[in-house]
Parts: C-alpha cells; structure tokens; sequence
C-alpha cells in the first residue's frame, strides 16, 4: 500500500502528540519543585531500579544517534531549523521532537522531488505497527492513571 506524504505526516503528528501527553502527564508531577529542584527529583527517579536505568539508558542513546541523524539529513535536505528539534529533543521530549522533525523532513522530501508518496508498506507492515502500538498506548494511559 502506498503511504502519501500527508497521511505519514498526519501519523507522525499523531505519534508526536501521544508522546507529549504520556511525557508531560507524568512530568506536571515534578514542576512544584520549580525547575532545578523538578530536574534533581526527576533524574534521581530515573536511578531508582535497573528497570527505570535500562530504560533511561536505553531512550538516551537512542536520542543521541536520532539527533546525530537529523543534523546530518537536515543538512542534506538543506533544512533550517535543525536545532530548534535538537532543543525540543532535550528539554521537551525526544519522542515529541523526533516525530515534529519527520514532518519537516517529509516536507522538505516532497518540495525537493515533487512526489506526494512518502513509500509503500504491506499490509502485514501497517498490522505489525498497529500491533506494537496497542501496548504502548495501554501503558502510557496506564502510566497516566498511576
């Protein structure tokens, strides 16, 4: 099945505004302490348990490597703005910025080649994706009811 640059764009604004919700659902929890004390607390929780120090490991050089992959697509796309991801990246959430940063690259792809198809996936392709996002939103709506 063909994907149109729009729809993909739509999912990643979708995936980017889930992200926001999950991420700062949990971190209104901590803006009490003001920035530097939300930022001491948060992080300390993120060494509580070796689940908590995967994950956290884990999200961290996957951010890196996706914000070393930006800088060097958004210089062969000749993008601007690269760093407003990068910033966004860091100080919002990864998982917000990434998906912000794919609709400017799909964007940047459509008026560079003029096509509107951002690719094809199979039909065992859009079920697997459907398939691995049904967890996650049940833990992020879980998470956000704890």
């Amino acid at each position: 099945m063909t994907i149109s640059r729009n729809v993909l764009s739509l999912v990643y604004a979708l995936i980017g505004i889930l992200a926001l919700v999950g991420c700062w659902g949990n971190n209104v929890q901590y803006l009490n302490l003001g920035i530097l004390g939300a930022n001491v607390h948060f992080w300390g929780e993120t060494l509580v348990n070796p689940a908590s120090r995967s994950i956290t490991i884990d999200i961290l050089f996957l951010s890196l490597a996706a914000i070393v992959w930006m800088l060097l697509e958004a210089r062969r796309l000749s993008m601007r703005g690269v760093w407003v991801y990068v910033f966004l990246g860091v100080f919002v959430a990864i998982s917000v910025a990434f998906p912000a940063f794919m609709i400017h690259r799909e964007r940047a792809l459509a008026a560079r080649d003029g096509t509107t198809s951002a690719g094809t996936l199979t039909a065992a392709d859009i079920v697997g994706v459907v398939l691995l996002c049904i967890p996650m939103l049940v833990y992020t709506f879980t998470a956000l009811g704890s």
